[in-house]
Parts: C-alpha cells; structure tokens; sequence
C-alpha cells in the first residue's frame, strides 16, 4: 500500500481508506457482524489504515451500531490504524423510512459529550482524526476549534477536521486550531469543492473525499434495472439512479470504460485514480461490504494518470452532459 500525508498535519494514512458508513447505515439494512469483522480485518491485511466512521452511522434501534462494530473489529489493529470519527448532528425524525434530514449541533457541552461516547464505542484511548461533521450556523468556528485545542490538550483526539466545510469556514477554526482534513464529497460527478484546493495547499490542509464514486454509480455495477429498498436504501432517491440519470451519463462511463481499457483497470480504479492523481493528499474513502470491491478500491492507489491525462480528463468531464448527483442531506436548523 501506498501512504499519504494529510497535509502538514503528519498523519499518515493509506492513500485509500475505507468509508464503513455504508456497513450500518443508508446502503440498505446493517451488514452481518461477523462479515463486518471478517472485512475491516482483510483490509488491515491489504494495507489500508484509514477507517471512517461517525457517532449517527447506525439504525434507528442503534443509532451508535457502526462505532461499536469498527471499535470491536480494530481492537487488535489497534496501533497500526487510523479511526476517524466524528460528532456534530443528529437525525430528524429517525424513525421514519428514507433518508433523514439533519441537525447540526456543535455546542462544547454536546462535542463533549460526543468524544466520551465516541472513545467508549471505539474502545480506544484517543481517536486520530474527529471531525465535525457538519458547520451548525448557530455555534462560531472559533468555539469550536478551541474545544478541538482543548481536546487535542487532553490527547483525547490527536487532530481534526471539518466535513462538508467551506472556505470561510475553514479559515476562521484554522487560525485558532490548525485543521489536519476536510472531508467534502468529491468525484468526477461531483467537483464543485475543487475551488478549496488552492486554500487546502495554502494551509497545509488534507482533502478527504467521501462519495468518491458518487455513492457507487462510478464504479458501473449498477444500472436501470437496480433495485434499492427506500426504507433504507439512500439510492431509492438518489439522482444519479434514476433511470433517465443512466442515458444521460453515456458519455461519462463511455470514457472512464475507455480510460479503465487503457489503464488494465477497473472503472471504479480509474475513478479513484484520478482523483489521487490531482494532488498528493487527496484520500478517498469508498465504501464497500464485499472483500472483491474493496480489492479492487485499494489497488487504486497503484493507477497513476499523468498531470496532461489528469487536465484532458478535467475538461472532458467539464463539457460533457452529466446527470443530477446527491448533494447530501437536508439541514434543518432547530433551536437548541
């Protein structure tokens, strides 16, 4: 495996890690626990170090369900991994079907609370990366990096991050805390946070991209006839599974078939590939529950495209017709 740096942060991760929200939570029904174990401990194996969680990736019945299974299955890779995790919102409603709108809430007091839990559930002394998972306009980035300092003080988190952040943003909690990653969502469908690279080098700040293959449909195992259950299946009303998304993204699988050929790789390899081709701490974190997928995700990091393939690429996809992607959840703001 190939190692990245997350900016000037000197955490050192595999240049693919492996998002598990998917494993719990927003992909259908949870996993089998022991096929979950049986996974995060192959992945140890091929290499990969870098594991993404969050405190909300569970069910409605266990709403904490993928921290403990991670915590639990990394047990005893303990010092060889990097857990990020991260607090910040909870859902609307999670009792209903279907995708959950979010409430931010970064108050110290809440942030507090979070890593206790968080720290419990991973059964681990520190966590190496905790995000905040999503900016709460009620709550200045200023506070909120100073309870990361603090929590940094204490080594109860060794760095952070912001999710989903923009410029303004990140600037503000960097100065008072120095952010290690940002984790926005990022792929050839998705690009419009690639005006945060230049402040990304400027301060020495990773990029962490989620939904590298916009929520799988890069990866082309999919099409019209999929299936997806809207209970608790996110895809049953993502954009880019609607059958009008798949005649509209022609051109855009035609090419990365066409680039997948010329490289002896997967579409979903290329997909990655390009990515981490752009700059050298971009990470993306897929997700996967199958041992073949996160095979191929991982082999990724061994696909290189040449800065004039990389620029060819970037203006193919910014002139061809690309369908609607999912943007996220909704936010909605209730007073605390």
């Amino acid at each position: 495996m190939i190692f990245r740096t997350l900016g000037k942060s000197k955490l050192q991760v595999s240049a693919v890690g492996l998002g598990c929200m998917g494993l719990s939570h927003a992909y259908g029904a949870p996993a089998d626990k022991e096929d979950i174990m049986t996974l995060l401990a192959n992945a140890v194996d091929m290499g990969c170090t870098f594991f993404d969680t969050a405190e909300i990736y569970g069910t409605p019945d266990n709403p904490h369900l993928n921290e403990e299974m991670v915590g639990e299955a990394l047990v005893p890779y303990r010092n060889k991994v990097v857990i990020a995790t991260k607090f910040g919102i909870r859902f609307d409603h999670p009792e209903l079907p279907g995708n959950h709108p979010l409430i931010p809430d970064s108050r110290p007091e809440v942030i507090r609370a979070a890593v206790e839990g968080s720290l419990r559930r991973l059964r681990t002394d520190h966590i190496d990366l905790y995000y905040q998972h999503r900016i709460d306009k009620n709550v200045e980035p200023e506070e909120v990096a100073d309870t990361m300092a603090a929590l940094i003080r204490e080594g109860k988190i060794l760095h952070w991050g912001i999710s989903d952040t923009t410029e303004d943003y990140l600037r503000r909690a960097h100065r008072v805390c120095p952010v290690a990653a940002v984790q926005n969502r990022y792929s050839m469908m998705a690009r419009r946070h690639e005006s945060l690279f230049p402040v990304c080098k400027e301060l020495g700040v990773g990029f962490v991209a989620f939904s590298p293959l916009a929520n799988g449909v890069l990866s082309e195992c999919y099409n019209t006839e999929s299936k997806f259950d809207a209970q608790t299946d996110y895809r049953a009303v993502m954009p880019q599974y609607q059958k009008d998304s798949f005649e509209k993204n022609k051109c855009l699988f035609e090419m990365i078939e066409q680039l997948a050929m010329e490289k002896h790789a997967t579409p979903a390899q290329v997909s990655l590939a390009w990515m981490m081709s752009k700059k050298p701490w971009i990470v993306p974190i897929p997700g996967t529950r199958c041992l073949c997928r996160l095979k191929e995700n991982i082999g990724a990091a061994d696909i290189c495209f040449s800065q004039d393939e990389v620029v060819a690429i970037d203006k193919a996809l910014s002139s061809m017709e690309i369908s609607d992607v999912f943007g996220g959840s909704r936010i909605v703001d209730k007073a605390q």
